[in-house]
């Protein structure tokens, strides 16, 4: 049993190391009681000896796993890399581990270190948060936040997202990360700070808020032939199709439909990004079924017209998902606020003009 986080009180100071108490990994916030009598952080190496640790040595090693980088993490904590360097070799004979080995033109941590790091981030974040400052002004946080989400994401929030940072928060940045199918994973593994798209996770670790309901509807430019054919199942299955397709995979809900109706459509071609989608429609016979956002400006410009689908396909939830570790998070508290501000004032009436 390592890594485990114990507490020595000042008024315990008879106890012997035998007897000193190592909190589990589910230590819960009641931790923060405790830290009025904390005299000092122990932690168990891998011979099980105890070994004293300065709680900032934690803090630095959670920086690193987190950012995967030494010189990022200096950024985060705002120190010099020598610093952190230093707080590394520290480490490495306080647990006698390497921790970190070098990965093309950056590092990765060892299984010891993952492994110490699932086990203290839990109670770790809970003290940070517990004894953050009562007052938070994110006028004078500097951060950059990691996010993971898709192009046509990318266009809802991006500018107005960069507006309220500008007027509110100038020293924040945002960094898109591309979208994967498992922005659990992300979240896991502290790659992003936050995943804006389809969650379909269950791990306790992760939480979610929902954001908007994805309307999937038919597009065709205003010239398209069957602009005014009535669009039965038939009919929309022997059109030529275009197909969206972020795994590249030629296939997806619709065919599923489709073949339990005995029908078979065409996919004449897919793209693996929304950019160029609205100019292929706006420019040939193709027709697609999409998220009614992914095209929402083409639409409201009459470059594309819309048309219900022949068959019923449920919405897709889009959400807002981030790791427990950073659900007290002022900085990310204030950045969820602002997207789900952006959401209300930018996204909600346009679609509504629309539905």
């Amino acid at each position: 049993m390592y890594a485990h986080l114990a507490i020595v009180d000042e008024c315990g100071n008879a106890l012997q190391i035998g007897r000193v108490r190592c909190y589990p990994p589910t230590l819960s916030i009641d931790v923060v009681n405790m830290l009025n009598y904390t005299g000092c952080y122990l932690l168990l190496n891998k011979n099980n000896d105890m070994a004293n640790v300065d709680l900032n040595l934690m803090v630095i090693f959670d920086a690193i796993m987190q950012e995967q980088s030494i010189t990022l993490a200096a950024q985060r904590l705002s120190m010099t890399q020598p610093s952190v360097s230093n707080a590394v070799s520290r480490m490495r004979h306080v647990w006698q581990d390497p921790l970190f080995v070098k990965k093309g033109r950056g590092i990765r941590p060892t299984p010891f270190a993952e492994t110490m790091w699932r086990d203290i981030e839990a109670p770790l974040h809970s003290i940070k948060n517990a004894t953050q400052q009562q007052v938070f002004d994110i006028r004078g946080i500097k951060r950059t936040f990691r996010i993971a989400l898709t192009d046509w994401m990318v266009d809802i929030f991006w500018l107005p997202l960069r507006k309220l940072i500008e007027e509110q928060a100038p020293d924040i940045n945002i960094h898109a990360v591309p979208y994967v199918v498992n922005g659990e994973r992300l979240l896991l593994d502290a790659d992003v700070d936050m995943v804006l798209d389809y969650y379909e996770g269950s791990n306790e670790r992760v939480k979610t808020q929902w954001l908007f309901d994805n309307h999937f509807v038919c597009v065709m430019r205003p010239e398209h032939p069957l602009v005014n054919q009535t669009l039965d199942l038939t009919t929309f299955a022997q059109a030529e199709h275009l197909l969206m397709s972020l795994s590249g995979d030629a296939s997806g809900g619709v065919d599923t439909i489709l073949s339990k109706h005995g029908l078979e459509r065409r996919i004449a071609m897919t793209v693996n990004h929304c950019y160029n989608l609205p100019k292929l429609l706006e420019n040939s016979d193709l027709i697609t079924t999409i998220p009614l956002p992914v095209i929402l400006d083409s639409v409201k410009a009459g470059r594309l017209v819309v048309r219900k689908l022949p068959f019923d396909l449920a919405p897709g939830p889009v959400s807002m998902s981030w790791h427990l570790r950073n659900d007290r998070d002022p900085a990310l508290q204030w950045l969820r606020k602002k997207v789900l501000e952006v959401l209300q004032t930018h996204l909600h009436p346009r679609l509504e003009s629309v539905l």
